[in-house]
């Protein structure tokens, strides 16, 4: 290309490039309605107020409050376990033959596991049920039993087996949200919060600690470890 050539190309560049500036700063350069232009601007402006809800609405859960959990919960169970390291409390020696409500009259006793035996033998070819609905209609068996067997029969943990034990003592500790009247009410207080993965081992750290420590007329608050955090510990 000779020299005339480039120098000719170069001014048109030019031209072309001094017109286009000139129509831009006159307003000459329009966006044509409908066209990529109005489409992209308009596309901008809906995501920014798309973004702008999103935005307040994750705002909005931030506001949701946490799940309950009592305080020093994780303290307390530590040195219950601690305390209960030596598994020497009557329910470690207990056979299948005490697992049964003591208080119960022993004419009633013999009578539930009589019909039990029956309806294992015809119902269930001499088997326990396999879930807890079936378990708590056999004579004499109520949930902190049913719960029990499903753990240790079936292992399978269904719920916190609780006693009158266990339920006397979530409430000193405070482990519930508000004070329960029946271990029921308990178990449930209980498996709204604690995780899963502890509720197996609560019935015999708790009934143990009951039995030797934590009892109900007279608790041993100076033995605890837990005597300096426990809401129901007795100052002295």
């Amino acid at each position: 290309m000779s020299a005339a050539q480039s120098a000719v190309r170069r001014s048109a560049r030019n031209r072309v490039l001094e017109g286009a500036r000139g129509k831009e700063q006159s307003g000459h350069i329009a966006q044509k309605p409908g066209g990529d232009n109005d489409k992209k601007s308009g596309g901008e402006a809906r995501a920014k107020r798309r973004v702008q809800v999103e935005y307040e609405k994750t705002g909005g859960n931030t506001d949701k409050k946490l799940k309950w959990e009592p305080s020093n919960w994780r303290q307390h169970l530590e040195n219950i376990r601690k305390m209960r390291i030596a598994r020497d409390a009557p329910v470690d020696q207990m056979g299948a033959g005490k697992c049964f409500d003591q208080s119960a009259a022993p004419e009633n006793k013999v009578k539930n596991i009589r019909q039990t035996t029956l309806i294992l033998q015809e119902k269930y070819g001499g088997d326990i049920p396999d879930n807890v609905p079936e378990l708590v209609k056999l004579p004499g068996v109520g949930p902190k039993m049913a719960h029990l067997v499903m753990d240790i029969a079936w292992n399978n943990v269904s719920g916190i087996g609780v006693d009158v034990h266990v339920h006397r003592i979530s409430n000193r500790l405070r482990w519930v949200k508000k004070e329960t009247k029946t271990p029921e009410e308990t178990r449930m207080a209980l498996e709204d919060w604690m995780p899963r993965d502890l509720w197996s081992e609560i019935n015999w750290l708790l009934v143990g600690f009951g039995q030797q420590v934590c009892q109900p007329t007279s608790p041993q608050c100076t033995n605890c470890l837990n005597k300096d955090i426990c809401p129901g510990a007795k100052k002295k």
